[in-house]
């Protein structure tokens, strides 16, 4: 996993009816895109350092002409989740 600021973490609900929660990556401090990430929870306003586990995905809302590329990957095998807010599935750019 790895996220950039401005981009979504979404963690799903652990039990049966408890909501989804999403809020905006913040700042990364592991290297290289990694975690933990400062996020702002958008249920609660709150701000919180999180290590996300196997529940949460990365939203990420780059454009299709935006160069940023995990380290290790070439152009064309970089990743985008979604177009905007709520938007859900990955594409890749050639």
């Amino acid at each position: 996993m790895w996220a950039r600021t401005g981009d979504r973490l979404v963690v799903q609900g652990h039990e049966l009816g408890e909501p989804v929660r999403d809020g905006e990556v913040l700042e990364v401090r592991g290297p290289d895109g990694s975690p933990p990430y400062l996020v702002q929870w958008s249920d609660s306003g709150r701000t919180t350092l999180v290590f996300p586990g196997s529940d949460a995905v990365v939203q990420h809302f780059g454009g299709p002409d935006d160069d940023f590329r995990h380290p290790g990957q070439e152009p064309h095998e970089v990743r985008h989740a979604g177009k905007g807010p709520g938007g859900v599935g990955a594409s890749a750019r050639g």
